[in-house]
């Protein structure tokens, strides 16, 4: 049974496929965007739409996040595929990838196929599964990736880990190009980064925390690129975090390669005195860095050298965190503290509006080849209503993640969700 027909009036409506943004209304009908109205009133209303006035509330296309993970299968105490959904669907976003490093790992076709299975049973948020580049994650044999992207993997990596022989990531982007697969892959120098609990500067040696350097991720990504020249591959270059690395990626566009790059939420928002007195809700992978590459961060992203953010969304228990910081697990939940952190560039004039939503909505969506992140006439209704100058003040204890480790708590931002819908279906609604 198809949900009722709706009508959005009296919005912001705010599409960066269309480079709108300004008044309007929408109309939802069978799951699909039947109507935009940039602009201009609708009119009258047939009787059979339910009419939500949006109070001049933001509408915009559902969120899209790339990089998601979470416990299932294998560790469901840290989040299930259920409870993720739930937190992303209260963060409007209305599609998520889901990192092959779970237990077993996404190497194979049958695991794929249980996730989108789940999925399907749950009946929240779009959940897509990304498939290992190599078998059980561990950059020694190259996975099937062909039949990987049969059974709906929208693309290959490693999640956490580097693929450290060269050889081995050479055939895993060669034959990823043979069918137009994209790879992802994080830059990260293993021997550098091995162990490594902060960025390498004077803050982590005041507190004697063991370090990577930056440069441990331009190595990489140099190889990388060389590597991408050399295969035609496309890559996704997984969390870029230092300003020595895009210059690397600056000069790997300039040269027509086929790659592009996300970052996170985190490490636009926090830099590495954000870890005080060993706070571990703030040890990530990678590490916070200096305040000179989140600024790098922020211009590479308002540039559009950098066009996606991610959530990075890892939860981890209780137990994983309170430990010696050096000794806690690192990773931060995200799902629902992305849209609010990611206007505070909107509301501080760092970023106009627009631009900010592409990150999260057209941008990735075009990435992957989902029909999703736009408001158009056909298109999936895919939306979020968010009220952009409602103050929020994260809880991490109200969070609907299973974890609770998120470096926002106690953070005051502005931003709130209203309502979430996913192929026409009321998903959340802040009451």
């Amino acid at each position: 049974m198809s949900a009722r027909p709706i009508a959005l009036t009296n919005v912001r409506l705010v599409d960066p496929a269309s480079g709108w943004d300004g008044p309007g209304a929408l109309i939802v009908r069978d799951g699909v965007i039947a109507e935009v109205f940039q602009g201009s009133d609708p009119g009258a209303l047939s009787g059979d739409l339910q009419v939500i006035d949006g109070v001049g509330a933001m509408l915009a296309p559902g969120l899209v996040d790339l990089r998601v993970k979470t416990g299932e299968p294998g560790a469901e105490t840290k989040e299930t595929l259920k409870s993720a959904a739930f937190a992303a669907a209260a963060g409007g976003v209305t599609s998520i990838v889901v990192q092959p490093d779970t237990d077993p790992v996404i190497d194979d076709p049958s695991v794929a196929d249980f996730i989108l299975r789940r999925t399907r049973d749950i009946e929240m948020v779009h959940v897509y599964p990304a498939g290992a580049a190599t078998k059980g994650a561990r950059g020694e044999r190259m996975a099937e990736i062909g039949l990987l992207a049969e059974a709906g993997c929208v693309y290959v990596t490693d999640a956490d880990r580097s693929i450290v022989d060269s050889k081995v990531m050479r055939r895993v982007l060669s034959y990823a190009a043979s069918f137009g697969v994209l790879v992802a892959h994080r830059p990260a120098d293993p021997w550098l980064s091995a162990g490594a609990a902060a960025s390498e500067g004077e803050f982590a040696g005041r507190r004697g925390l063991p370090s990577t350097p930056p440069i441990a991720e331009k190595i990489m990504l140099e190889r990388d690129l060389a590597l991408v020249e050399l295969t035609g591959a496309r890559l996704l270059v997984d969390q870029v975090t230092t300003a020595c690395a895009l210059e690397s990626l600056e000069r790997g566009r300039a040269r027509g390669l086929a790659v592009t790059a996300t970052t996170s939420i985190n490490h636009l928002t926090f830099n590495e005195l954000d870890i005080g007195d060993y706070r571990t809700f703030c040890k990530l992978d990678p590490p916070l860095r200096g305040e000179d590459d989140r600024q790098a961060l922020i211009e590479a992203l308002a540039s559009g050298l950098v066009p996606i953010v991610v959530s990075a969304h890892a939860p981890a228990p209780a137990e994983d965190k309170r430990l010696p910081y050096d000794e806690a697990a690192p990773g931060a939940v995200g799902l629902q503290t992305l849209l609010p952190a990611l206007l505070a560039f909107h509301h501080d004039g760092r970023i106009p509006l627009i631009d900010l939503i592409r990150t999260v909505t057209q941008a990735p969506a075009d990435l992957i080849g989902l029909s999703a992140g736009r408001l158009a006439k056909g298109a999936p209704a895919d939306l979020v209503l968010c009220d952009l100058n409602a103050p929020v003040l994260i809880d991490a204890d109200k969070l609907l993640s299973k974890s609770k480790n998120s470096p926002f708590d106690g953070r005051r931002l502005q931003g709130a969700v209203r309502m979430t819908l996913v192929d026409g279906r009321v998903v959340y609604t802040a009451d």
